[in-house]
């Protein structure tokens, strides 16, 4: 198992930069307001002597007994509990505050190892800066500057040497390249974290009655049965009218970025307010962002019949751009439906990583076109001669011809409706990419002076690909008529 450290300290001490700075990375949101982070994020320390955890939490505030305050500080407990090492962290412009105090005998309560780090001291005399924080009782002070690095990495080592002998297992990073992830997305308040806590089967992160909890993209691992996922917890998206803090733009942003990096999104819809205008723009962006997708009906258990009906209606209306994907019925809050909805996502992922044959896939164009030609197009009809896969999440095919810039919007459609169909590409959207190509039966071009051979051979290799279906194509017709 990696140590884990675990940053504490109460708003605004710059727990987030020290956490960026550990992971080299910018996971973490940061900005010069209070009570930013509210969740435990979680991120992989680079630049040590070794591999560790690094965990962010919110301000901590011990005495908060109400709202959402007492909830980031219990996120904060459950993290301390999770810890090998604590960095707690100070303020050292500020100096020495009362609630530093609450914290420093809450520490000494968990009975975990605790390191005092003294930040924003860059520029100032160190050994006067960190004097008046041994009133802690946690040791010496250590001053540091997570914004410019100074002191960081004296600080990590410290905080490792404890587990200076990592087991073998612990020194080799993890293979995160076949786990999928899975971007949890929707409007504010439709019930997000709440899936996300049903899914892990812990209060992971913070779920409250108010919209706006969650402020950053927060990944967190689930293993269900025998399979590893990463879950990725993103803040609401509201329309952009509604936008006014700039935190929750930089939220939005962080929630966009969870869609590019996701392999499944899963768009949570609060069943109670129907499909607004807003569900349908997030659906949008994830289709244009070409992530599979599974949809999830929340808080349905809470309907009666006819508002259900209403619902499904509303669906086939407004979301009928998306009918590659599944729709399932949930209770986030009551675990209903759950199964059945990563058994989508299962497929979804399945699909959208499909590796596709060049034979199969230009076989399937060829009867396609022979069912159904493309239009003539000024005069001309075009020609489709073979295909091949371009690229994955999502599946790209690629059609070379003749003529192709001719090939209308309606005949795409039914070719991916095709590709679709016959490999049971379910939960993902399609890109369906045409290319003017040479005739593959013309006699080659003997290569002017200068001209690589690169050209003849992709065009040999079009011709046996072309061949090889057709002759596949006679057998078939052959076998038929007899």
């Amino acid at each position: 198992m990696l140590p884990t450290i675990v940053l504490v300290g109460r708003p605004n001490v710059g727990k987030s930069t020290l956490f960026n700075r550990m992971t080299r990375s910018r996971d973490a949101l940061v900005a010069d307001l209070p009570g930013l982070t509210r969740d435990r994020h979680y991120g992989r320390g680079v630049g040590a002597s070794m591999p560790y955890l690094v965990v962010d939490t919110g301000g901590f505030e011990p005495l908060a007994d109400t709202g959402i305050l007492q909830e980031m500080a219990r996120q904060t407990l459950l993290a301390i509990d999770e810890a090998d090492v604590v960095i707690f962290i100070v303020d050292g412009r500020n100096g020495l505050a009362p609630q530093d105090k609450v914290i420093a005998d809450k520490l000494r309560k968990s009975q975990r190892p605790v390191l005092l780090a003294v930040n924003k001291t860059e520029g100032m005399q160190r050994a006067i800066v960190s004097a008046e924080f041994y009133e802690l009782g946690l040791g010496d002070p250590l001053a540091i500057s997570s914004a410019h690095g100074e002191g960081v990495r004296d600080l990590v080592e410290l905080a490792l040497e404890p587990f200076a002998e990592p087991d073998a297992e612990a020194e080799a990073p993890g293979d995160d390249s076949k786990v999928p992830k899975i971007a949890i997305v929707g409007r504010p308040n439709v019930g997000k974290s709440t899936l996300v806590n049903a899914l892990l089967g812990e209060d992971r992160v913070i779920a409250f009655d108010q919209p706006g909890t969650t402020r950053d993209s927060i990944e967190i691992d689930l293993q269900r049965g025998n399979r590893h996922y990463k879950l990725i917890d993103t803040a609401g998206v509201r329309k952009r009218g509604k936008i006014f803090e700039a935190i929750e733009k930089f939220s939005v942003v962080k929630t966009m970025q969870a869609i590019e990096e996701a392999n499944v999104a899963i768009l949570v819809v609060d069943a109670r307010d129907g499909i607004t205008e807003q569900d349908a723009h997030v659906a949008a962006y994830i289709l244009d962002s070409g992530r599979a997708l599974v949809v999830a009906i929340n808080k349905w258990d809470g309907l009666e019949e006819d508002q259900r009906e209403w619902i499904k209606r509303e669906i086939d209306r407004k979301l009928k751009f998306l009918d590659f994907a599944k729709f399932h019925y949930i209770s986030a809050l009551r675990k209903k439906g759950l199964t059945e909805l990563f058994v989508s996502v299962d497929q979804a992922y399945k699909a959208a990583m499909a590796k596709l044959a060049t034979p199969q896939l230009t076989r399937v164009l060829i009867d396609a076109t022979t069912q159904h030609q493309p239009p003539i197009s000024k005069g001309i009809r075009p020609k489709l001669r073979y295909a091949h896969q371009g690229g994955s999440n999502p599946p790209v095919v690629v059609i070379h011809g003749n003529h192709v810039e001719g090939i209308k919007d309606s005949y795409k459609r039914f070719l991916e409706g095709t590709f679709r169909k016959v490999f049971q590409l379910s939960g993902t959207p399609l890109r369906v990419q045409f290319k003017q190509g040479d005739n593959p039966y013309a006699e080659p071009e003997k290569p002017k002076s200068g001209e690589g051979i690169v050209s003849m051979r992709r065009r040999k290799v079009a011709q046996r690909a072309m061949m090889k279906a057709k002759r596949e194509e006679e057998e078939k017709k052959r076998k038929q008529g007899r």
